[in-house]
């Protein structure tokens, strides 16, 4: 089966996500914009497009950078709580726009950088890849931001606080919504698709070109920051539970503060891969 084939949209996959996402994940660090800034010459001019733009995470991060920036996101409870981002934030070179990729090009242009922040497995890839190609620049680069934001690094080496029982949580989650992960309305019992490297190249990108922005850094996270977390995955987004939300999150609740009574946690952050193609 093709990529294409396989591919379905679900307009429920993060729904009732926003708010939490834009509390439970951690933030990116600034040495993203920093690497990006140094390997592709970013000097604030040209525009920026970031696909899958969520609660604008990455895209006010790296706003400074250009001239004029564009979000695009299918879910519109994202785009506000993105625009109300900016808004606190003092930034106004950016544009927000319900949009699905697979819309795209949608009369947006073209731009130095197009940037899929942790978005492009759940896009319809090679329709995505093709119709994007021609909206980069002479001279630009397509930017896949690879990253694990909403938990960090195992490990057993001594923190401020416990780190937060993730394995303990997804059984709790397995116990409320089955044994096999949940996307939306969908089923993936073998997780995302693979193969991102064979897309871009049958697309007619060049490279890639990789660079890696450490972790490590120690995070304290609150209780409400974990449960927000969880409630920003796939699958686990708020209706999937239904009617049992309230019972699953009094559980929840009730395990973190088995792992740390004062409801404080920490967490080594993981290592972020900027992957860069040319058209």
């Amino acid at each position: 089966m093709t990529d294409r084939a396989a591919f379905h949209w679900d307009e429920t996959l993060y729904a009732g996500s926003a708010d939490h996402y834009a509390i439970g994940r951690m933030p990116y660090p600034g040495a993203v914009a920093d690497v990006l800034r140094t390997e592709l010459a970013l000097d604030g001019r040209g525009r920026l497009l970031d696909v899958g733009c969520g609660p604008g995470s990455l895209t006010l991060l790296l706003a400074p950078l250009f001239d004029a920036v564009v979000g695009i996101d299918a879910d519109p409870e994202m785009l506000r709580r993105a625009d109300r981002a900016a808004e606190r934030a003092g930034i106004d070179n950016v544009r927000w726009h319900h949009l699905r990729a697979e819309e795209l090009p949608g009369g947006l242009g073209t731009f130095r950088v197009v940037t899929f922040a942790q978005s492009f497995h759940w896009l319809d890839r090679p329709r995505v890849a093709a119709a994007v190609r021609p909206m980069v620049a002479s001279g630009g680069a397509w930017v896949h931001v690879g990253a694990t934001t909403h938990r960090g690094e195992p490990g057993n080496d001594p923190l401020p606080h416990p780190r937060p029982p993730h394995d303990e949580v997804d059984a709790l989650v397995a116990r409320y919504l089955g044994p096999v992960r949940r996307a939306g309305r969908s089923l993936l019992p073998d997780g995302t698709a693979g193969g991102e490297e064979e897309v871009m190249r049958s697309a007619g990108y060049q490279g890639p070109r990789r660079f890696e922005v450490a972790g490590g850094v120690v995070r304290e996270r609150t209780e409400d920051e974990v449960v927000s977390a969880v409630f920003s995955l796939s699958y686990a987004a708020p209706h999937l539970f239904a009617e049992r939300r309230p019972e699953f999150e009094r559980d929840l609740r009730a395990l973190l503060r088995m792992a740390s009574p004062n409801g404080r946690f920490s967490e080594r952050t993981r290592a972020i891969e900027l992957v860069v193609w040319q058209p």
